[in-house]
């Protein structure tokens, strides 16, 4: 058996659905190939139960001349877009495809009436491969890094805030990037955040994050460490697995953490958990604190974000406790 798993972007949403093609190749024995943006192809290429990795700049012509040779006996459609329509249309194989669960979004930010199921988004995934026999794992989420990406953290710690020689350093890893400001804490907020946190905090970004990780790391003190714009995903991913907790807003790191199993501070804004995309865990394992501010009227304003906040207040970040995260961060 021969299936394509297709999830173009973003970093999130294609860790998520390694659930999904852990169990095609385990359950099934199939063939598993996945097609995603050339971009984002660095988050599967090492995934020992994908066998092949189609990926695209813009346009799936780009690939479908490959595809088609490859006569899929079945094509698992977990983004639902109409590139993805292309692609099936294409090759009129059998096809699943993923419920957005669009208009139940529309409901709760346009009217906040809430018709979302409470399901995480990765077993509405795996609901979409349940016709071929696939059943959850419960084994969580998966994420692997290539040996040449793997970091050394006491190096670069060396000199400064560094545990015995015997023990694995203690840091606490700060995603502090989102792909829209209004999923961000402002950079005061971080700032003071590093600050009453005891532990080493290293800074997680990428290159949009540089100089703002240049900031909070000259504010905060010498215990903070900015990597932003240094190190490409895998990298950043490596501190994640190495960390004793993370800081992160809703955004890829949180769920490549939840992927290594560890403690994670959740901060939301605009968006909500709600959506059901908080991290995931192993069946029986909860290790994520959710820090938000309930209750607004206005949130969530929209189901992805803007670059600044519809009402101005930026109410749903600024009124974040601080104190909420850095007890998460020291408590056990």
């Amino acid at each position: 058996m021969k299936i394509l798993a297709i999830r173009f972007s973003s970093i999130g949403d294609i860790v998520l659905a390694t659930p999904v093609v852990r169990a095609l190749q385990q359950q099934l024995g199939a063939e598993v190939h996945f097609l995603t943006k050339r971009s984002f192809r660095g988050i599967v290429a090492h995934n020992p139960y994908i066998n092949k990795v189609y990926a695209i700049d813009k346009k799936v012509g780009e690939v479908l001349p490959g595809l088609k040779q490859e006569a899929y006996d079945y094509i698992i459609d977990l983004h639902h877009n109409l590139r993805s329509l292309q692609v099936k249309l294409a090759l009129k194989g059998k096809a699943y495809a993923f419920n957005k669960l669009n208009w139940e979004k529309w409901l709760m930010v346009r009217l906040k009436a809430n018709r979302l199921p409470d399901k995480h988004i990765v077993d509405r995934y795996m609901e979409t491969v349940r016709p071929l026999g696939v059943k959850n794992d419960g084994k969580g989420l998966d994420y692997f890094i290539p040996e040449e990406d793997e970091v050394e953290v006491g190096a670069f710690l060396s000199g400064n805030v560094l545990a015995p020689a015997h023990e694995a350093p203690r840091f606490v890893a700060f995603a502090i990037g989102a792909a829209h400001n209004t999923k961000r804490l402002p950079t005061d907020k971080i700032i003071s955040v590093c600050k009453k946190i005891s532990l080493p905090v290293v800074l997680l970004g990428g290159p949009g994050e540089a100089e703002e990780g240049r900031q909070v790391a000259e504010a905060a003190g010498g215990h903070v460490f900015n990597t932003c714009g240094l190190l490409n995903l895998n990298q950043s991913a490596s501190f994640v697995r190495q960390a004793y907790k993370v800081i992160t807003h809703d955004t890829g790191l949180m769920h490549i953490a939840a992927a290594f199993g560890k403690d994670v501070i959740s901060v939301w804004g605009n968006t909500i958990p709600e959506f059901g995309m908080y991290p995931y865990y192993p069946e029986g394992v909860s290790r994520n604190t959710t820090v938000e501010v309930p209750g607004l009227p206005c949130r969530p304003c929209s189901k992805i974000g803007y670059q600044a906040c519809p009402k101005g207040h930026f109410h749903c970040m600024r009124n974040i406790s601080e104190d909420n995260i850095v007890t998460a961060v020291e408590g056990g």
